[in-house]
């Protein structure tokens, strides 16, 4: 079994007595169930002995390592709603927080001090094409252009998958894709919706495989399926290795491992009854079986739970290290996802509420699925706050960015792009910033400027990305 966690603190003077119990517990409790299941970092699990044994999940210098993640949200926002200013505290020297965000990102309003705002940051090549969606998304995270051939696809690898060809083999699964809505193929502004799916590009030619179902993380989370039977009740098979484990380890880490053990049953149980649910908001999907290569699995029946669910695969992957890198796409573009669960909201994301005139009713409500979208970022931030690495937090250790293609979405302008990040990189970066690059030369407004920055902090520093070769200093 390997063991995929840091080793901060030194030998434990009781490490050697534990240690055939923790052994016991890697070797055979785990492996009984024909899954690899890793477990968080642990001070108890730090002896040299069982590192030795055991491949480590920190890096070099003993942290965890960090981990990047990009949720994105379609079809822009509200201009007048999404802004952000010095607090009138902070700019008379005094109070906590330092920004003061408009309406559309009111739901991150108490994590202000962790949020980095970035205003002007923009796809030269998405700015300038002529097809208002297709052209506007697929190269979110590569800045690339998208081929106008009808006959093929083409667009630029995303820089998601760059780290996932450098990084990706330190981990069981190099990334994971993960959206709510399915691939879809038709033709929009005679370009494949192919581009209006998918943000992370495995090559210029081919998107990454999409998951949308929630079981299927799981499953691959949890361990091959091909080896094993999924079982819900999978823990079964080492409780009494864990009972053992828990009267050698601190009290801290039983505390610990009890909170990981109910995580993972939690996700089990939310699976089942997300599937079971009416779907209350009257999206439908394209498709009732999957289109790619595995027999069918029922999505969840309600839109929430289904992105939280997939949110909540992301920080189980990143906990116990199964990937590093993941994106999660709430909607596709040209979303015709149905807000009606949210009081006072009807019709389509996108002709209703996006495209709304100016009308106020509509436009109140537009507000309240942008709200809706960052409130998912806040529950990732939150979910990520609360776990412990060893005196950090798994948000501590990760880089996350939320981020839509558009900016005034009515309008289709892609003169910038709407981009917050979270996540501390390990303590490299400190948030409670505005970084305004409206007014810099072009070549600094560059969104792939961000993306070199990101790549830096996550060990690969590569010369040029896209069409970026500097840094975006944060």
């Amino acid at each position: 079994m390997k063991q995929q966690f840091s080793t901060i603190n030194p030998p434990r003077s009781n490490a050697a007595s534990a240690s055939v119990a923790r052994r016991s517990f890697f070797k055979r409790g785990l492996r009984a169930t024909g899954a690899l299941l890793t477990l968080p970092w642990m001070e108890s699990l730090a002896s040299a002995e069982e590192t030795a044994l055991l491949q480590p999940l920190s890096t070099q210098d003993g942290k965890p390592p960090v981990r990047f993640g990009c949720v994105y949200f379609s079809n822009g926002v509200e201009p007048e709603h999404w802004w952000a200013k010095k607090s009138p505290a902070a700019a008379a020297g005094g109070g906590q927080q330092q920004i003061q965000f408009g309406p559309g990102l009111a739901p991150l309003q108490q994590l202000a001090d962790e949020i980095t705002f970035i205003k002007g940051l923009y796809n030269e090549q998405a700015a300038k094409h002529p097809s208002p969606h297709m052209g506007r998304m697929a190269n979110l995270l590569s800045g690339a252009w998208v081929s106008r051939d009808q006959s093929s696809i083409r667009v630029g690898k995303s820089m998601d998958q760059v780290l996932a060809d450098e990084i990706g083999r330190s981990c069981e699964v190099p990334s994971l894709a993960l959206g709510v809505e399915p691939t879809e193929l038709r033709l929009e502004d005679g370009l494949s919706m192919i581009y209006g799916s998918c943000i992370s590009w495995a090559s210029p030619t081919k998107p990454a495989t999409k998951e949308i179902y929630p079981a299927r993380v799981y499953d691959l989370i949890m361990g091959s399926a091909g080896d094993r039977l999924l079982d819900r009740s999978i823990l079964d098979a080492v409780v009494d290795d864990a009972r053992r484990m828990q009267q050698t380890v601190s009290a801290a880490d039983r505390v610990k491992l009890d909170e990981y053990f109910d995580s993972i049953r939690d996700i089990e149980n939310r699976i089942d009854r997300a599937r079971r649910e009416e779907r209350l908001e009257g999206w439908q999907p394209s498709a009732t079986e999957p289109t790619f290569g595995r027999p069918p699995e029922a999505l969840p029946q309600n839109v929430s739970e289904h992105m939280r669910l997939m949110l909540d695969l992301i920080v189980l992957a990143f906990q116990m290290n199964k990937t590093r890198i993941a994106t999660c796409m709430l909607n596709n573009d040209l979303s015709q996802m149905n807000f009606g669960f949210l009081e006072g909201v009807e019709g389509s994301l996108h002709l209703d509420l996006t495209h709304n005139g100016r009308d106020p009713k509509l436009e109140a409500m537009y507000l309240k699925t942008n709200q809706f979208h960052v409130a998912q970022f806040r529950y990732l931030l939150e979910r990520m706050r609360s776990i412990d690495e060893g005196g950090t937090s798994l948000l501590d250790n990760s880089i996350l960015m939320l981020a839509s293609n558009l900016f005034d979405g009515d309008r289709h302008e892609a003169d910038e792009m709407p981009v917050l990040l979270a996540g501390s990189a390990g303590g490299a970066w400190k948030h409670g910033r505005i970084i305004d690059v409206r007014q810099s030369e072009s070549n600094e407004r560059r969104a792939c400027n961000l993306y070199l920055s990101i790549m830096d902090q996550m060990g690969v520093r590569l010369p040029a990305f896209g069409d970026a070769t500097q840094r975006l200093d944060i």
